[in-house]
């Protein structure tokens, strides 16, 4: 507020700088005195006249003193009326003063009419949202989540709002409603076992591990996924896997953003704890015979359906039980460019805690096109159907062949 006034001070002192000299500065004749030298100098002349015409015989002599006293008689007239005159240089003083006064105290008066004072004052944001208002917000979204379970979307906007206030188990178990209720989501699941690991006091190993796992699996370039990923191995002392994790990351985002910055100090960290820079280690060859709790195949595109589909498109290849629920027990991505495709489908990529390929005895295995990218399947999608397999059995054939209506 004060250095407000102080620089609203300054112009105004700014003004009067510009206003004010030609008001004060001194004239070198008074307006009044020249006039005056003016009439007296032309009636002079007029009077040089009269004697000129007397002295020539042209004018009588008692034409000559009425004619003088007519014009000196003139001439007091004139020098008095002008006699006024000089006072009217003083209003450039008068006016100086009523300026340096009126300038200042107008500005003032019409911002106290027009402005808003009050916006000078510091005060409390009016519409900032307190932690107390987060945290009834968040209550009664709990609330409803009580009476409206099914929805996995509000469960998942209720583990981040819970993870905002840093309270994880709650967190922690929202997510895990989500999960159980949403089809495969590798962000969702990046999520879920960070607020898991967070309850747990940080430490990823155990369900967050595997839970990030599940994540990469449906989808290998989620960045928060990567990131964790990456923590898991570095907590091991796996600095090569640790640096491998977070090179992918920067072959996603932008190389100037600081997720970039961070992850390359993240790098530059491993590196010097493994003794130097490090190749990222060749991806592991995929075994051809399935353990129990496995199913491995191939997926492949039907041909009348290469010229509907798009190289960049997902293939969802999934495995749901034959007697039981129809929510898939292990996922993982691919795309269309990769068919046909071979995959492996275990215990790992479980979308939910005890809902495990290991616990049943048959499934059907399915490969879904998604146009638009997601798990659920849409009008326009392409998909392909096993028939019921044994878990453990390998060489599993699924043809993409049907479109969904």
């Amino acid at each position: 507020m004060t250095a407000f006034w102080i620089i609203a001070a300054l112009l105004a002192a700014g003004a009067l700088a510009f206003v004010l000299p030609p008001l004060l500065r001194k004239r070198r004749t008074a307006p009044g005195a020249a006039i005056d030298a003016t009439n007296v100098a032309v009636h002079r002349d007029q009077l040089r006249e009269l004697e000129v015409d007397l002295a020539a015989g042209t004018l009588a002599r008692d034409q000559y003193d009425e004619a003088r006293r007519e014009l000196e008689a003139r001439l007091l007239d004139d020098v008095r009326g002008a006699g006024a005159a000089p006072h009217v240089a003083a209003p450039g003083r008068i006016a100086a003063i009523t300026a340096g006064i009126a300038i200042p105290l107008a500005s003032i008066l019409i911002y106290l009419a027009v402005g808003n004072p009050g916006a000078l004052a510091p005060q409390a944001d009016p519409h900032g949202i307190t932690r107390q208002q987060i945290e009834s917000m968040v209550e009664r979204l709990a609330a409803r989540m009580k009476e409206n379970p099914d929805d996995p979307i509000g469960w998942a906007m209720l583990g981040r709002s819970y993870s905002v206030l840093d309270r994880f188990p709650e967190a922690a178990a929202a997510y895990s409603n989500a999960v159980k209720r949403s089809q495969p989501d590798a962000q969702l699941l990046a999520d879920y076992a960070d607020a898991l690991a967070m309850a747990q006091g940080r430490r990823l190993q155990g369900e967050p591990e595997r839970l990030i796992a599940m994540a990469l699996e449906i989808d290998p370039k989620n960045v928060k996924a990567l990131a964790l990923a990456g923590t898991v191995a570095f907590e091991s002392s796996d600095f090569t896997r640790a640096i491998a994790h977070w090179r992918k990351i920067l072959d996603i985002v932008p190389p100037d953003s600081d997720m970039a910055e961070s992850i390359r100090d993240s790098i530059a960290d491993a590196e010097k704890l493994a003794g130097g820079p490090v190749k990222a280690p060749a991806a592991p060859a995929r075994v051809a015979a399935a353990a129990p709790g496995k199913v491995s195949g191939t997926v492949r595109l039907a041909p009348a359906l290469a010229a509907r589909v798009a190289p960049g498109d997902t293939v969802f290849v999934f495995a749901r039980a034959v007697d039981g629920p129809r929510v898939p027990l292990a996922v993982t991505r691919k795309q269309v460019r990769e068919l046909p495709a071979t995959f492996t489908l275990d215990d790992r990529m479980a979308m939910a805690p005890g809902m495990n390929l290991s616990a049943h005895d048959r499934v059907v295995v399915g490969a879904r096109i998604s146009k638009s990218g997601t798990p659920a399947p849409q009008p326009g999608d392409f998909e392909g159907l096993s028939a019921p397999v044994k878990v453990g059995d390998t060489g599993v054939t699924v043809v993409i062949a049907n479109e969904v209506r």
